[in-house]
């Protein structure tokens, strides 16, 4: 059993998470079995099934689901198999042009789970069964909330409900509480990291690396200008005073959200939502980040950006769009040897979590203190 103990000292005596917590697969799978299923973490994004009947398939601590938008043009998450014979119903995201069918004996669900048909159930061209009554047998639900177009998911099914668990950051960012619209194909992008999530998250948590490893972002959003971000238990990171990118070489802006008080008029925030969640917010941008652990070592990163209104995806700001993600990307890029670095430290056996700064690292000190009490618990 690991002793956390030491993570959870006052900041000035505290160690970081041990080695084991980033390389042994027994830590690993205690972490999908705790925080990832008792808390709510995200599997997706609602601008992948856009329109009405789109679905897409995934696998989420091992279990296969999908994603399907409603009639309602809701999101409803379910189990991927088939409650007759356990068939995997949907093996490619994919536009439904009808109900959700399986493969297998053609059993079908609507948008919403229910069971609507089962062929030949009875007996050739007999479609009822007295023992199997269709509403018994709607798709196995998992419980989900959508939030700024991230789908969250509580797979234990025992967490608060996400309103009241995510009310602090929700009220922090009341502002923002408008619509967002993603920016399309290049505002999507991705990187495969060769390191644990945590240290994802740990590098997004604090501004400390900021004239190490980003010179460029550095000269206009300065070290100086950020603050620390400690309001909650499950969420931490940093924001800045001075905000101020060069898009275009016109000095043209994207339209901003609206009615924003005089603090975002330069500012900015980025939190890491925990587990897995990073996001940043700005006057006329926004994106969320998806962080998908794939064993001890790797780690999927997904970034989608976001705008204030259509019109930013118009013509007009295409090489704008563009501008923006390429600096959003190279960003990120700079982080991944970093990442991986740290990655590749944790296999030095005397090392011990290593010794946080009181005043620099306070958010990573947030976020170790959570995994510590979560993988406690």
């Amino acid at each position: 059993m690991l002793d956390l103990s030491n993570v959870s000292a006052p900041i000035e005596h505290a160690n970081g998470l041990p080695n084991a917590c980033y390389i042994d697969d027994n830590v690993y799978q205690h972490e999908q079995d705790t925080l990832f299923r008792n808390n709510w973490a995200a599997i997706g994004f609602g601008k992948d099934i856009a329109s009405v009947g789109m679905i897409k398939p995934l696998s989420f601590l091992g279990i296969p689901m999908i994603m399907v938008r409603t009639q309602a043009g809701d999101i409803n998450v379910f189990q991927n198999v088939c409650r007759h014979r356990g068939m995997i119903l949907i093996d490619e995201p994919q536009q439904l042009r009808g109900p959700i069918t399986c493969p297998y004996h053609a059993w079908s669900y609507d948008l919403d789970g229910n069971l609507r048909k089962t062929p030949h159930i009875g007996g050739p061209n007999i479609d009822t069964l007295d023992s199997v009554q269709h509403c018994d047998y709607s798709l196995n639900k998992v419980r989900s909330h959508v939030w700024n177009d991230i789908v969250f998911v509580n797979v234990g099914g025992d967490a608060p409900e996400f309103s009241m668990q995510m009310t602090d950051l929700i009220d922090r960012w009341r502002e923002f509480d408008q619509p967002i619209y993603h920016g399309g194909a290049d505002s999507s992008f991705s990187f495969d990291l060769d390191c644990n999530w945590k240290l994802a998250v740990e590098n997004y948590c604090e501004a400390y690396h900021l004239p190490f490893i980003h010179p460029a972002l550095n000269s206009y959003s300065r070290l100086e200008d950020h603050y620390n971000i400690l309001d909650h238990d499950n969420y931490a990171g940093q924001g800045t005073t001075v905000y101020a990118p060069q898009v275009s070489d016109t000095g043209a802006r994207f339209p901003t959200f609206e009615k924003l008080s005089s603090k975002w008029d330069t500012g900015a925030e980025y939190v890491a939502l925990f587990p897995n969640v990073l996001l940043g917010v700005h006057k006329d941008h926004y994106f969320n980040i998806l962080l998908t652990p794939d064993g001890t070592g790797r780690t999927h990163e997904q970034i989608e950006l976001y705008y204030t209104d259509p019109v930013a995806l118009g013509d007009e700001y295409a090489e704008m769009r563009a501008n923006n993600a390429r600096m959003w990307r190279a960003v990120f890029a700079e982080d991944i040897s970093v990442v991986e670095g740290m990655q590749k430290g944790r296999r030095a056996p005397a090392y011990d979590g290593g010794k946080f700064s009181a005043v620099m690292d306070e958010s990573t000190y947030h976020f170790h203190k959570w995994v510590a009490r979560e993988l406690s618990a």
